[in-house]
């Protein structure tokens, strides 16, 4: 079998981390990009080993994303795997968006997931073989009031995996997305105006996901038999988006 190289975008921290150590743990070499908390990197690298590489990167950067791609494949000769997991949520009520706010919110949660899906399908075609992983939100489906640059980015992340999904089909390439509701991690910790005890009661599992959780789903739409499986949209979020 050919052994799988793997890019995660925000994979030093949370979810990405979780997933970076699943994906070392099957023996598949991962290039965890972060922005800048170089301690929780150094941190992961530590418990992961060699075949963890580190990568500071800004991923909002449409030169950058290319860049980390093309070095990617330059040493480790291919690319198999990308989950598009960078994101970022700062609240604010409608009335209080700021305009670059607003535009910094669409560069990560959005156009960075186009700008390294659109670099990897040069060799991801090439070599007949790849996966690319959008991780969405339920605040796309369902609204949030005080998340209204995320919600709409996040809703975006749904059209453009459906669209690259069908352009590249035919090359075995397969592009999906999942949604994800509340999980354990600083992004949750760092709600300022969602009341996250109000959101956890309307859970009908009771409670939010663990990072492992979010790691489980994303490997088995990475696996080689998820070949017929593009274009989805996969909800993981204990059932919040069924509503009351």
């Amino acid at each position: 079998m050919t052994p799988r190289v793997a890019v995660v975008t925000g994979g030093t921290r949370g979810l990405g981390a979780a997933l970076s150590s699943a994906l070392v743990a099957r023996h598949v070499s991962v290039v965890a990009a972060y922005r800048s908390d170089t301690a929780s990197a150094t941190a992961l690298r530590g418990r992961c080993g060699d075949r963890l590489y580190l990568s500071q990167v800004d991923v909002t950067q449409p030169a950058a994303c290319r860049s980390l791609i093309e070095r990617v494949v330059a040493e480790h000769g291919r690319i198999d795997y990308l989950v598009n997991c960078a994101g970022a949520v700062q609240e604010a009520k409608a009335t209080d968006l700021k305009p670059e706010a607003w535009d910094a919110s669409v560069a990560l949660n959005l156009s960075a997931a186009f700008y390294l899906s659109q670099a990897a399908l040069v060799p991801m075609k090439a070599q007949q073989f790849g996966r690319i992983v959008n991780v969405g939100s339920v605040s796309a489906s369902m609204g949030s009031p005080f998340q209204i640059d995320y919600a709409a980015a996040k809703s975006g992340l749904i059209g453009l995996t459906r669209s690259m999904a069908r352009a590249v089909a035919r090359a075995s390439v397969t592009v999906n997305c999942v949604i994800l509701g509340g999980f354990t991690t600083d992004l949750l910790k760092d709600l300022t105006l969602t009341d996250r005890s109000r959101v956890e009661a309307n859970i009908p599992l009771g409670r939010f996901g663990e990072p492992r959780e979010f790691a489980h789903v994303v490997l088995s739409l990475l696996d080689d038999d998820a070949s017929y499986v593009t274009g989805a949209t996969l909800t993981v979020d204990g059932g919040l988006s069924m509503g009351d």
